[in-house]
């Protein structure tokens, strides 16, 4: 299966053009779930901004993605935002790094700009389980990210565990269908030895789990699910590995959806070739009609 990259490839590969050739740049581009960028040169070529408008930003910004993009950007980041959007990065081309793998790493960390914004919640959550470890008891905050129209991402700290759960939408009975099967290979697969360790999958049609079961304004119809996912400890034991299960478990709903709509679109190829199979066995079952001449007694020929 195809794992969706947590970077943005169109502010990778742009910014790293126009670091080697600097030029004028006005790009709008939308990513995942609706999330809008800017690319641009209002002031002068060696000057590039990098906007970004997010649905969900003031409560990314109530778990505390201020201080992670403070964090990761510093400097980089506008006083001034540009309008219509939530947050604006001003990067000087003559600042950037000269020598090629910090130049790489830096173009990278610019493509992972919604990436580190949705980490919020997360590492949040995180800390609040180790909070709650050592304390031995209660319930961490549970945190909702309203990042899609109908849809959204529930986070809560235990004191062993960290709780993930995907609202998400099927608009389409089918989809719901293949959704199903894809979510139970995850945890038929889970039952392999080398994979054990890996987090706790649960799914549910329409009734949600009992950690949000009294959240208000949640469906109740066949045309919603939910996902849950159980970390613990382990998937976050240190910050390579929490970097990681933040960047694989945030494209979650974006990866379930694209392999829904690429098992859909094999299908319906496979369909299409049986079909075409089965014309051409008809078409060469067709007997064809004997034309003989018969003549009179007279010589004339009767058709």
């Amino acid at each position: 299966m195809i794992l969706l990259e947590p970077h943005n490839l169109i502010i990778q590969t742009t910014l790293a053009d126009k670091i080697a050739k600097p030029s004028s740049l006005d790009v709008l581009f939308v990513d995942f779930d609706g999330v809008r960028f800017h690319l641009s040169t209002p002031e002068k070529k060696t000057v590039v901004q990098l906007s970004m408008n997010i649905r969900c930003w003031d409560e990314l910004v109530a778990y505390g993605a201020t201080q992670i993009l403070q964090r990761e950007y510093g400097s980089l980041i506008k006083q001034q935002t540009e309008p219509e959007y939530n947050i604006s990065l001003e990067i000087d081309i003559d600042q950037v790094p000269t020598d090629e793998e910090s130049r790489e790493a830096f173009i990278k960390s610019i493509s992972l700009f919604k990436r580190n914004a949705l980490a919020a919640p997360f590492e949040l959550a995180f800390k609040q389980q180790k909070e709650l470890e050592v304390s031995g008891g209660g319930q961490g905050q549970l945190m909702q990210i309203h990042y899609r129209d109908e849809e959204a991402i529930y986070v809560q700290a235990s004191p062993d565990r960290v709780t993930v759960i995907f609202s998400t939408v099927f608009r389409e009975e089918t989809d719901r269908i293949f959704g199903k099967v894809f979510l139970q290979e995850f945890v038929d697969a889970r039952r392999q030895p080398s994979i054990q360790n890996a987090p706790q999958v649960l799914y549910t049609n329409r009734d949600p789990p009992l950690e949000i079961r009294d959240v208000a304004g949640l469906r109740n119809t066949d045309d919603i699910g939910y996902v849950t996912f159980v970390l613990f400890p382990r998937h976050f034991a240190n910050a390579n590995i929490s970097f990681n299960t933040i960047s694989h478990i945030q494209l979650f709903r974006d990866y379930l959806h694209y392999h829904i709509k690429c098992s859909k679109a094999y299908m319906h190829s496979r369909m299409r070739h049986r079909v075409a199979e089965f014309q051409k066995v008809l078409n060469r079952a067709k007997t064809e009609v004997a034309t003989t001449e018969r003549k009179t007694v007279t010589g004339r020929t009767m058709r």
